[in-house]
């Protein structure tokens, strides 16, 4: 909007009236800062995907058709919206690599208690192997359910259906806790800290997996490409190349001028001057 309101006079008058490059001039300035929301809306994406997939796996696929539209909007953007920005070299994009990578290796830790804590697989496996008799899911509903005493609800907060029908003396919960009744009542059984230290042991399991797995990738796939490694040594020797041939013309010159300057007979020259001119000429 900023843009059209800035070429509203210049939008019906000819070119000669109306330079490209007063076109341009109308257009937003790409300030210094230009790319840092860029970067830092890529690593918003980034942290929400691989922080939370495992609570929404359809994640990833969404943020790859945003960022399908997005290329297009963005090229439209800085083609056509802003000035021509300033280049300038940059080795790599800075702090954002270790941002990103800070963020990977945090989102492992987040996957692994949303997976251990909020999913059911690692209760089921604890009855199954140390609490099952005959080796099966046979009663697990039962077992992951705790009894209270409705008698024992403060009677500003009893249900108004127990007051009519108070057949019912007790409800099921979700936990391991003791029965009414039991010693240690209401409070965490054995099989609910053999399941958290289950729960624990899952979480640190995942963990070196996954940074193995990625270490692993990590060298297998390097930054730098072996052609382009390649291409940069060479480079490199081509630079030295020149400089060496560089440096010995230099002497050659200079050693030539002494010549004309202050002319000497071979005869009188020491055998390792006599050499070194010879291999110059």
């Amino acid at each position: 909007m900023r843009n059209w309101w800035s070429s509203r006079k210049g939008r019906h008058s000819s070119e000669n009236h109306y330079s490209r490059w007063e076109q341009d001039y109308v257009l937003l300035n790409f300030s210094q800062i230009g790319l840092f929301y860029e970067y830092l809306e890529m690593v918003i994406q980034f942290g929400f995907i691989t922080l939370f997939v495992a609570s929404f796996p359809l994640a990833p696929l969404l943020a790859l058709f945003n960022n399908i539209v997005e290329i297009r909007v963005d090229a439209w953007k800085f083609t056509t919206q802003f000035r021509r920005p300033v280049a300038s070299k940059a080795r790599n994009i800075g702090a954002w690599q270790e941002i990103l990578n800070a963020v990977a290796i945090l989102s492992v830790v987040t996957n692994a208690f949303i997976m251990a804590f909020t999913s059911d697989m690692i209760p089921r496996m604890v009855y199954l192997y140390a609490y099952s008799k005959d080796a099966s899911m046979s009663g697990y509903i039962n077992n992951s359910l705790s009894v209270y005493n409705i008698s024992q609800i403060h009677p500003d907060n009893m249900p108004e259906d127990y007051l009519h029908d108070n057949a019912t003396f007790t409800c099921r919960y979700r936990d391991y806790r003791y029965p009414p009744g039991h010693e240690r009542q209401y409070t965490h059984t054995m099989q609910f800290w053999h399941i958290l230290a289950a729960k624990m042991a899952f979480i640190i399991t995942m963990e070196h997996v996954v940074f193995v797995v990625k270490f692993f990738v990590a060298w297998l796939i390097p930054d730098v490409p072996s052609d382009v490694k390649a291409r940069i040594k060479r480079e490199r020797y081509l630079i030295q190349e020149y400089l060496r041939k560089y440096d010995v013309e230099s002497v050659k010159l200079q050693l030539s001028a002494s010549f004309i300057t202050e002319p000497q007979s071979e005869t009188s020259l020491t055998p390792g001057e006599y050499e070194m001119v010879s291999e110059c000429s």
